[in-house]
């Protein structure tokens, strides 16, 4: 299943959802990245402050990936659309790294 991700309420909202569909807790969910708890619940709250490298180690721990979807355009439209983050589930995640606290 996909998502339409446009805004950082709407990813953070999703992180969460994720972790939860999952059935992991923050505690859980740092525990495979190498992460503290309060560390995780910052993440799900401000998905904005860590690197998309990062966002993306997060995916993988919660079996999803990134793709891009180009925006249909509409007649007589001059502003440039930004492209919406779309997750889906994967087959299997990859193993997230142990690389300490972000």
């Amino acid at each position: 299943m996909a998502y339409a991700i446009q805004t950082p309420p709407q990813l953070s909202t999703h992180l969460r959802a994720l972790r939860r569909a999952k059935g992991l807790s923050q505690s859980d969910l740092g525990a495979k990245l190498g992460l503290s708890q309060a560390r995780v619940a910052r993440i799900e709250g401000d998905p904005l402050s860590i690197s998309v490298e990062q966002l993306l180690r997060v995916f993988a721990a919660l079996g999803v990936r990134m793709g891009l979807e180009e925006l249909p355009s509409t007649a007589g439209d001059t502003t440039v659309p930004s492209a919406p983050f779309v997750s889906e589930p994967l087959a299997k995640p990859p193993i997230a790294s142990q690389d300490g606290d972000w």
